[in-house]
C-alpha cells in the first residue's frame, strides 16, 4: 500500500481518519500466548531483542491476532545504554538493573561505529520487517527511549517509584546532567536514524519517567531535549513523523504540542480537553485510554472507548492507551476495544 494511503500516516500528516487508526503501546508482549512461548526459546530479555528472527516474529504476532494499524520494533529503550557500554540486565520480576554512573568520572563515549556494530541487530529486524509489511496498510513505527528517562535509568541504577536519587543529582550536578542528556540525544538521534534508513516509516520518543520532574526540571531535561530530536529529525528525514510521549507531565502538555512533532501520545493523567483548541492546526493526539479499562473490558471498556473518540473528535487522533498494555490483559479485550473504536459488532471476550 502506498504510504499515503495509510491510516496512521495520513493521521501523522494532519488530516483527520474516521475511525481513527488504532495501535497499542506493548501490543507485543506477555498478554499473548505465542510470545510468552518465544520468550521461552531466548536465553533472557536482551537476546530476544537481539536475535532478528525471534524480534520480528513477536512484532507481527499481535498483527496476526487483531487488525491494527501499526507494527512497532520488538526492542527496549535500553538498548541504547547498553550500546554506549554500560551493563545493562533484566531481573525476573524486578525489572532493568543498570549500572549506575558516578558523577566524578567521564561519560560514556558515543563512537558510532562500535555503536552501530552492537544495534546491528536491531536495525537487521527493522529491515526486515520492513520487507514483512511491503504492500500492507501497517504503519512500520521505530522507536527509542528519550533522553531523559535514559538518564534516569543511568544516575538511579535502575528503575524506581519516585527517581529520587536522579532527581537530586539533576539539581546538584546540573553541568553532569545536562552533559549526560547531550551524550544521550547524540545517541538516541543516531539511533532513530538509522531505524529510519532501514524502513521504519515513523518514530516515537518514549520518556516515560518525564512525570517524576517538577516543571522546572521538566522544562529543562524533557522538553528542550525532545524539541532538539524532533527538529534535528525533521532535518534529517523530513518526511519521517516524529511522535512524542511525556508521560505525565501534566500541566505541561500544552508546551510539549509545540515541540514540532507530527502526534503527541497522552498520558492516563492528560485533560484532552484542555488540550484539543490548542492542538487544532497542530500535532495529533494521540493514547489516553487507560490499560486498566482493558484488562476490564466489556462495558466500561465501550464507554471509555466511546467518550475518548468523542472529545477527540475534532482534531487527528490515534487511538492508543496511555501506557503500555498490562501483561494480565485478556486478549479478547483487545478485540472488544477494537470493535467499539470502529462501530462494529463488540465480540464475545
Amino acid at each position: 500500500m502506498p504510504q499515503g494511503t495509510k491510516p496512521l500516516l495520513q493521521v501523522l500528516t494532519g488530516r483527520r481518519v474516521d475511525p481513527p487508526p488504532v495501535w497499542l503501546m506493548r501490543q507485543a508482549g506477555r498478554y499473548l500466548p505465542e510470545y510468552r512461548e518465544v520468550r521461552a526459546r531466548a536465553a533472557d530479555f536482551l537476546s530476544l531483542c537481539y536475535t532478528p528472527e525471534l524480534a520480528v516474529e513477536v512484532t507481527l504476532q499481535p498483527l496476526r491476532r487483531f487488525r491494527l494499524d501499526a507494527a512497532i520494533l520488538f526492542s527496549d529503550i535500553l538498548v541504547v545504554p547498553h550500546a554506549l557500554g554500560i551493563p545493562v540486565t533484566f531481573v525476573e520480576g524486578e525489572g532493568p538493573r543498570v549500572a549506575r554512573l558516578d558523577p566524578t568520572q567521564p561519560l560514556p563515549p558515543f563512537d558510532p561505529e562500535a555503536f552501530d556494530r552492537h544495534l546491528a541487530p536491531v536495525y537487521e529486524t527493522m529491515a526486515r520487517l520492513a520487507t514483512a509489511l511491503q504492500g500492507r496498510r501497517e504503519t512500520l513505527i521505530g522507536f527509542a527511549g528519550a533522553p531523559w528517562t535514559l538518564a534516569a535509568y543511568l544516575l538511579e541504577g535502575g528503575s524506581s517509584r519516585d527517581f529520587a536519587g536522579a532527581r537530586t543529582l539533576a539539581w546538584a550536578q546540573p553541568a553532569f546532567v545536562d552533559a549526560l542528556i547531550a551524550r544521550l540525544s547524540e545517541a538516541v538521534v543516531h539511533f532513530l536514524d538509522r531505524q529510519i534508513a532501514a524502513g521504519a516509516e515513523a518514530v516515537q520518543l518514549f520518556d516515560s519517567w518525564a512525570g517524576c520532574l517538577p516543571p522546572p526540571l521538566a522544562r529543562r531535561l524533557v522538553l528542550a531535549p525532545l524539541g532538539r530530536i524532533v527538529a534535528e529529525l525533521a532535518r534529517r528525514h523530513p518526511h519521517t513523523p516524529v511522535i512524542v510521549f511525556p508521560r505525565g507531565i501534566g500541566q505541561l502538555y500544552p508546551e510539549a504540542l509545540t515541540l514540532g512533532a507530527a502526534a503527541v501520545a497522552l498520558d492516563t493523567t492528560a485533560v484532552p480537553e484542555a488540550l484539543v483548541a490548542r492542538a487544532a492546526g497542530g500535532p495529533a493526539l494521540q493514547g489516553l485510554l487507560d490499560p486498566a479499562v482493558l484488562v476490564a473490558g466489556g462495558d466500561v471498556l465501550v464507554r471509555e472507548v466511546q467518550r475518548i473518540l468523542e472529545v477527540l473528535q475534532p482534531v487527528p487522533h490515534i487511538f492508543n492507551l496511555g501506557h503500555g498494555i498490562l501483561p494480565h490483559t485478556p486478549p479478547g479485550h483487545v478485540a472488544q476495544m477494537l470493535a467499539a473504536v470502529r462501530g462494529e459488532r463488540i465480540p464475545p471476550a
